[in-house]
């Protein structure tokens, strides 16, 4: 074989092994805090992708554990071996060790579910969490995903991006719809920019009829977003007159975290 072949040969083996591997992580993001266990069947609308591949890719998920199986239901979850593959990320983000305090006061004099989110376009990524002491309760587990542009985490984010940007990923549809049906792209620019007036974002059921949401930015020492405060609580404890109270009280733990991190 001369060597133009051999080359060829090698891309071809390259390209085959990347998409291996795309799909593999496509199907461990199929999961989610909502649906924490799949069948192949589900998984396999979800990615979009022939039952029979996903069936291969979570064998060898499985060997490696980073998916598991049901015993009972014979549906899959995530592995334990992920978590050992996002330990050395999650040690090593200094915000989330600066406000674990801070969330931890924040759920206890709100009684309220507390969490930190980290931007990774365009979704806001849960990545602490202080759960709230109530019975009835909403909580974010980590790893819980928001991609919908009235979450009020999602909006904090947004409220720091060109508007530009934001602008195409509403058209891209990479952000799911902005809230009601009557919402333009101008309406959610203008709120994204009473967010950054107010210092905070408020999703009042939006999302969910049930839940209520508020954020707050947190900042680094160089004066860059580098998370946001997230307190969401089911929606019957929360008036509309609490909000402005709401909203300064994570302002202010935000603010805290920021200062933790050598920030203004």
């Amino acid at each position: 074989m001369n060597d133009f072949a051999d080359a060829g040969e090698r891309a071809g083996s390259d390209g085959r092994g990347m998409s291996v591997l795309l799909n593999g992580i496509a199907v461990l993001g199929a999961f989610s805090s909502e649906e924490p266990q799949l069948g192949v069947t589900g998984i396999a609308t979800k990615v979009g992708l022939h039952k029979s591949t996903v069936s291969r890719i979570l064998a060898t998920l499985e060997q490696a554990g980073l998916v598991e199986r049901d015993e009972l239901s014979r549906r899959f979850r995530l592995g334990l071996g992920v978590l050992a593959l996002a330990g050395p990320l999650l040690g090593d983000l200094d915000v989330r060790r600066a406000a674990y305090p801070v969330l931890a006061d924040l759920s206890l004099r709100t009684g309220e579910t507390a969490a930190l989110m980290v931007w990774n376009e365009p979704e806001a990524v849960c990545v602490e969490e202080v759960s709230s002491p109530r019975q009835v309760k909403h909580t974010t587990p980590l790893g819980t995903r928001y991609n919908t542009a009235a979450s009020s985490s999602v909006q904090v984010f947004c409220a720091a991006v060109d508007e530009n940007r934001v602008r195409g990923l509403l058209a891209q549809g990479s952000l799911r719809s902005a809230g009601a049906d009557d919402w333009t792209v101008d309406r959610y620019l203008t709120r994204l920019s009473e967010v950054r007036e107010l210092g905070y974002a408020v999703n009042y059921g939006e999302t969910s009829t049930e839940e209520v949401g508020v954020s707050a930015a947190v900042h680094d020492h160089r004066g860059n977003q580098a998370a946001a405060v997230l307190l969401s609580a089911p929606r019957f404890r929360v008036s509309r007159d609490q909000l402005d109270a709401y909203g300064d009280t994570v302002r202010e733990a935000a603010a805290t975290i920021t200062a933790r991190l050598g920030g203004a």
